[in-house]
């Protein structure tokens, strides 16, 4: 028999939910034969696959000790380094600034070191997170960007924060703003721009049109510039996505012929190489929190602004 006593991380959850996570080798569908048959108990008693759990409740499994073997999975963030770049920090979220050439979770590559991972580890050494105490919960990325991309990723450390932050996402209650430098100055120093993207599954690229079709999504882009540098023909910009589609910002400001500097898919590898950058000039260096409905204990966010400082590209071109 295992018993599981609920913390406040699991609380709140729907049983089923809980025990996907709490026990990932056992099949959904012995989990709900067992529930059924009352192998699986919470307070003594016969539960529901719906039934919300509450702190200090406590589940007994009455199951085969081979769906508790530990793989040691949640050891992998150990492998990865715990250094990370920090902008913000309290005891609910971090804010991390991630680095060029660093993942956020793991990918087809394989590799433990991912920006999420280094975070569960930097919280480990702090002792603000114990594998050994969760059953259910772990750090957890609250929006993610590309490999390639740097700038401000989100990062809850407990369960309701991550509950929050997903919902206000998804709320659009979060504003991002990202700064680029594109290869020519636009012509329009700030502007609106809409046009209809479709994503190539096969070559991972967007094509953009100006008007729509069956197939297209529409995207709209907002952007300033910042400062020119005119030896070289390049623009720092801030953008802001009021739509948030795949390689967006890349696309739309080379459909209007100001490819971002550095990108290898929509810009120009000779001038890339020209001014010897790799990779995109890109950030996503600004978060700001506009809750306009409750938050819960995250509420003391409302209407802060935090920005990365040392956005790689700004002082080296501008």
């Amino acid at each position: 028999m295992k018993e599981f006593i609920i913390n406040k991380n699991d609380s709140g959850q729907r049983v089923d939910k809980f025990l996907t996570k709490a026990v990932p080798k056992l099949p959904k569908s012995l989990m709900y034969k067992y529930l059924r048959l009352k192998r699986i108990k919470l307070n003594g008693k016969r539960c529901e696959i719906s039934t919300r759990l509450n702190e200090n409740d406590v589940m007994q499994l009455y199951i085969n000790d081979e769906f508790f073997e530990n793989d040691n999975t949640e050891q992998v963030f150990l492998s990865a380094p715990a250094d990370i770049d920090i902008v913000y920090e309290d005891e609910n979220i971090l804010l991390a600034n991630k680095r060029v050439g660093l993942v956020v979770h793991e990918d087809e590559s394989g590799t433990a070191d991912t920006l999420i991972n280094r975070i569960t580890h930097y919280l480990y050494l702090k002792d603000e997170y114990d594998p050994d105490k969760e059953s259910s919960f772990a750090p957890a990325l609250c929006n993610r960007i590309d490999r390639n991309t740097s700038g401000i990723v989100i990062a809850a450390k407990n369960a309701e924060s991550l509950r929050i932050l997903n919902q206000k996402i998804k709320d659009r209650e979060l504003h991002k703003k990202y700064l680029c430098v594109t290869v020519s100055v636009p012509e329009k120093k700030q502007a609106e721009l809409k046009a209809y993207m479709i994503k190539d599954e096969s070559t991972k690229m967007v094509a953009v049109f100006d008007k729509p079709n069956d197939r297209t999504k529409t995207m709209i882009t907002k952007y300033r510039v910042l400062k020119e540098n005119t030896e070289l023909g390049l623009a720092l910009v801030e953008v802001d996505l009021i739509t948030g589609r795949t390689h967006q910002i890349r696309a739309h400001m080379a459909h209007i012929n100001c490819p971002l500097l550095g990108d290898g898919k929509y810009g120009s590898n000779r001038i890339n190489r020209q001014l010897g950058v790799k990779t995109q000039a890109l950030c996503a260096y600004s978060l700001r929190f506009d809750f306009t409905t409750d938050a819960g204990i995250l509420g003391y966010l409302n209407g802060k602004e935090f920005t990365v400082d040392n956005v790689w590209f700004k002082d080296k071109l501008f």
